[in-house]
This record gives structure tokens, sequence and C-alpha cells, in this order.
């Protein structure tokens, strides 16, 4: 494995020859904070929350490095992260500068191939696999991008090489921030045999600590349990864990254009009970599918809850909306009711959430109202700029969807 440090100081593998594919994980960041910092470089060293209140409401969307220190994480709540670091500096989220930003990003990934794969506005894998005799080896291509996003963007990447798109994710989470990792393929498995169990991607906390009760620690201890014994114990990811654990990841990347369905997740650190806190951290979830669909062009027929409780059992609940929509408010709203009177949950706590848009088209016909434009899908789209706007000028205290069952704590 080759690690940290700058275009001049790392091997470069001969055009990895050999390797199956070559996949690049790029993960800006610190995403939203460094972009704070990068407009206003007086924050530069102190600990940035974006999302919340200093009152304590809503829920964290992000967190500088300076402030993940002292415990602080996103879609915590903000009145956790005041008590965990109380000299945090709160600051609203700007969606329209985060999304300028990441088109800036996404430009640079454009120039060296087309199979990009976004995760999120901030992450992406790529794969260089046929773009080598053009622009060299996925090592020097890494380099490259990296060094144009410091140049052009002002913010910093860590990024991850390997051949497969577990590997090079696991590699780009090694060193951040601002890392440089690649993994061999002949390397992969006496690395993966020692790492602690929490890397293994979809391991959260309260899994490793089911799976600390079975002795398993690392990924090799996980490697030895006989695959029936797992899965008894964990279901059908526990299959999907031995194959990822034995480096094994035969998933292609698929660029958005091409992309079944948008959807967005997210593991708590510890389960949560408290519904308005469930809620609040839905509606982060719908904003960031619904600006994937907006950015990508196109609208979605069906959405989709995922929930995981405490036992590790999930369960999902999709919904039809009357139209095909990139609306936040209006896939807020089907989310709503989808957690609040179809999932069923009866107050168990949940340790994931996660919302996906599928049935995707290109957007459809704008039809006006009777008064001129007035119809329900125009304004949607006004309250979905406006209220971006306003928050941030203002901040996060206007909540945008259904006003039924009022969310206060909306970041």
């Amino acid at each position: 494995m080759t690690g940290r440090g700058d275009s001049g100081s790392l091997p470069v593998l001969p055009q990895e020859n050999g390797w199956p594919r070559s996949i690049i994980h790029v993960d800006m960041d610190a995403f939203f904070a460094s972009v704070e910092v990068l407009d206003n470089p007086e924050l530069a060293g102190l600990p940035v929350v974006v999302g919340g209140t200093p009152e304590g409401r809503g829920v964290v969307a992000a967190a500088s490095y300076e402030v993940r220190r002292f415990g602080v994480h996103s879609a915590m709540s903000a009145a956790r992260a005041r008590r965990l670091c109380p000299r945090a500096v709160f600051l609203p989220p700007r969606p329209e500068r985060y999304a300028e930003v990441s088109r800036a990003v996404f430009g640079v990934f454009a120039d060296y191939t087309p199979l990009v794969e976004p995760l999120s506005i901030d992450e992406a894998f790529l794969d260089v696999s046929g773009c080598r005799r053009l622009h060299g080896s996925a090592v020097s291509i890494g380099h490259v991008i990296k060094n144009r996003i410091a140049a052009e963007v002002g913010l910093t990447a860590s990024v991850g090489i390997a051949a497969n798109k577990f590997l090079a994710k696991l590699a780009s989470d090694l060193e951040k921030p601002d890392g440089f990792v690649v993994i061999a393929p002949d390397e992969a498995p006496a690395l993966l045999r020692g790492l602690p169990i929490e890397r293994m991607w979809g391991v959260g906390k309260a899994a490793a600590r089911q799976l600390h009760l079975h002795g398993v620690r690392t990924i090799g201890d996980m490697l030895v349990i006989p695959e029936t014994v797992l899965s008894a114990k964990f279901g059908v990811q526990a299959a999907r864990w031995l194959a990822l654990g034995r480096g094994e990841d035969d998933r292609p990347v698929v660029p958005a254009r091409e992309a079944k369905s948008i959807g967005n997740e997210t593991t708590f650190a510890e389960d949560i009970t408290d519904g308005e806190h469930l809620r609040g951290i839905c509606d982060l979830l719908c904003d960031k599918v619904a600006h994937r669909l907006r950015m990508q062009g196109v609208v979605a027929g069906t959405i989709t809850l995922k929930a995981r409780y405490a036992d590790f059992t999930t369960h999902t609940r999709a919904a039809t909306p009357g139209h095909p929509t990139d609306s936040s408010v209006e896939i807020r709203g089907i989310v709503h009711d989808l957690l609040e009177n179809r999932l069923g949950r009866r107050g168990r706590a949940l340790r994931l959430l996660g919302v996906t848009a599928s049935q995707l088209s290109g957007p459809r016909p704008r039809q006006p109202g009777l008064f001129d434009g007035q119809g329900q899908d125009d304004r949607h789209r006004r309250l979905d700029g406006v209220l971006d706007r306003v928050q941030e000028r203002f901040g996060p205290l206007l909540r945008r969807g259904p006003g039924k069952k009022a969310d206060k704590s909306r970041e």
C-alpha cells in the first residue's frame, strides 16, 4: 500500500498492469465546513458546525475536523453538539454555494473519464480503466485531480485508488484529511485482515458492538466465522460483508445518467428514538436526494424510505407521488408520511435511515395553473428556491414542507 504524499513522493505503479480495473474514489474533506472556511478564512482552525442553531435547534449537517475532536458529527442533534463543544461556531447551510463548488469539482472529474458515479454532492467514484493510455496511470490521474481541486477550487480532497469500489473507498478514508492511498490487489488481503471491523463498509457502531460480542474485532476475525453463523445473526448483509472482507467487489461504476435510482442514507452513531430528531434527519436526506435529482435533470416516480432497527432488521416503505417529482417539498411530505404513518415504528429506536428516488425519467412538462403559473408545482419550485435563499441569509429557522406536525428541529 502506498500512502500520503505529494505528487513527487509516491511511486507510480506501472500502469497498474494486471489490475482488472482502476477505480478512483475522491472524497472532499469536511466539504460544507471547508467551503465556509474557504469563503471566510477567519473561520480557519475554529470548530465549525454547519446546520442547527447556537440555541441547540435542528440537526448537524456537517462538522469541521476541529469540532469532530469533541465528538460532534453529522446527523447529531444541534443540542448535543452544543453540549459537546460549547464554543462551536454554528452556521446556516448554503446549499446553492455548495452546489456551485460541487459543480467545479465534478467538472475536474469529467476531464479524465466519462465514468463518474456521484455518491453525494462531495464524493464520487471514477473508473479510469480505459483512460490510462491517454492520461497515464490511475495514480497519476489521481494526483492530477487532487492537485487541480486544490489549485482551482481551493479545497482539499482525499483520494483512494484500487481495483474495485470497496477498496478505493476504504483507501480514501485511511488517511483523511488530505490523504492519498493506493491499495494494490495483492496487498488487499493482508491489509484487510488487520483492519478494525469498523472499517468495513456498512458496519456502523451498533453492528460493530454486536460483532465484538462474538469476538470479532478485526475483518480477519470475521472471515473465520462460517457464513451460516454470521447470517443467522446479521441476515443477508453477512454474505456481502464476507465478500468485501476478502476484497471482492464487482459492482460497476455507474454514471449518473445511467443510474436507476438516487439515494442517500446515514447510519447513526447511537440508536435514535426521538421522532422530531428522526424527522430532521429525513429532511436532510430528502434535500440531498432532491438536489441530486435536479442536478441530473431527472424526476422520480417512486420514493422509498429505508429504516433499520437496533436489532438490524430492515424495513422499506415506498410511495408513488401523484406525478414524477424533484421537489424537496413534495419528497419531504412523502417521506414524513412513510415514517409516521406507514413504517409502524411504534416508538422503537432506529440505527439507520435512507431515502431513495427511483423510476427516474426526464423532467415532466410543467403545467401552468389556472391563474398564469400559480399551479402547485410552480409554487413548490418557487418555495424551494425562496426558502433556500432565506436559509442562506437568515439561518435554519424556517422549515420547508407541509405544516402538519411541523418539525421545529430542522437545520
